[in-house]
C-alpha cells in the first residue's frame, strides 16, 4: 500500500476521503489520483482538465485542454497550445487560469487556480516534436480560434502548408501517421506551465458530506521564473 507521511498525517493511497490530518503538499495525491486516473482508462481521456481563461471584456470563456506534464516539485501543470488562439490571447492579457479535473467514474476532483506562463522553448521544442506529422503541421496550418468558411478550405490551407514547408504530400500519406518528418515548431506554438496558487480536492462521499479542502501558497515572480512559498491547508465544508 502506498502512503504519504507528513508529521503527523497519514495518508493511505487507498483511502477513498483525504486524511483526517491533511498533508502539508497537495501535489502527491493529486499525482496519484492522477496516475490512478490514467492507468485505469477511465475516460476517454483521463488527462483531460477545463481550462478557463477571462478575456479583455472581462468575460470568462471555458474550453477542455490536456494536461501533458504534471512536475509535483515546485508544483506546476503543462499543457501545449497556440499562442495566438482566443485562449493564447486571453492568458497573454491576463496569466491568471482557472482549471477544473473531474474524474466522475472516480468521484473525484482536482481544482487549480493561479497563473500560466509560457514554458521554456526547449520544452516546446520536445514535446512538439514528439507528436505525429499531422499534428505538427496542423499547427503550422490552423489559425486556431479564427473563421473560416468551410473544412475544404481548411484542407487547402493544410496542403498549402505542407508545400511551405517544402514536403510530398503524397510521400507523407504513403509513409504514415509515424513517418519521421522533420517538422519545425512554429513561434505561435508552445507549452504554458500553470503555477498553481491554490489546489482544491473534492472526494464524494456516500452521506453526501463530500470531503473536501484547499491548500494556498505564496507565488513569487523572480528573473528565473516563479519561486514558490511552502502550502497551507484548510479544510472546508462541502
Amino acid at each position: 500500500m502506498s502512503t504519504i507521511n507528513e508529521g503527523e498525517g497519514h495518508f493511505s493511497f487507498d483511502s477513498e476521503l483525504l486524511p483526517e490530518t491533511l498533508p502539508t503538499d497537495p501535489f502527491p495525491i493529486f499525482q496519484h489520483w492522477y496516475d490512478q486516473a490514467v492507468s485505469n482508462k477511465i475516460q476517454r481521456n483521463p488527462n483531460g482538465m477545463y481550462l478557463c481563461t477571462v478575456g479583455p471584456d472581462a468575460r470568462p470563456s471555458c474550453r477542455t485542454v490536456l494536461c501533458k506534464i504534471l512536475v509535483p516539485d515546485p508544483g506546476y501543470i503543462v499543457f501545449f497550445t497556440n499562442y495566438e488562439s482566443r485562449k493564447g490571447r486571453e492568458i497573454t492579457g491576463n496569466s491568471e487560469v482557472s482549471i477544473l479535473f473531474h474524474w466522475d467514474a472516480m468521484e473525484r476532483q482536482v481544482r487549480i487556480e493561479g497563473p500560466a506562463i509560457r514554458s521554456p522553448q526547449a520544452e516546446s521544442d520536445e514535446y512538439f516534436a514528439s507528436r505525429r506529422w499531422e499534428s505538427r503541421v496542423g499547427a503550422w496550418a490552423s489559425k486556431q480560434s479564427e473563421p473560416i468558411e468551410s473544412q475544404d478550405a481548411l484542407m487547402l490551407q493544410v496542403f498549402e502548408t505542407v508545400e511551405q514547408l517544402g514536403l510530398d504530400t503524397a510521400e507523407l500519406v504513403n509513409a504514415g501517421p509515424d513517418a519521421k518528418v522533420d517538422i519545425p515548431r512554429p513561434p505561435h506554438w508552445g507549452g504554458l506551465r500553470v503555477f498553481p496558487r491554490s489546489v482544491e480536492l473534492w472526494c464524494a462521499n456516500e452521506t453526501r458530506l463530500h470531503d473536501r479542502a484547499r491548500w494556498t501558497r505564496e507565488l513569487v515572480e523572480t528573473k528565473s521564473g516563479i519561486a514558490p512559498a511552502q502550502w497551507s491547508a484548510t479544510r472546508l465544508q462541502p
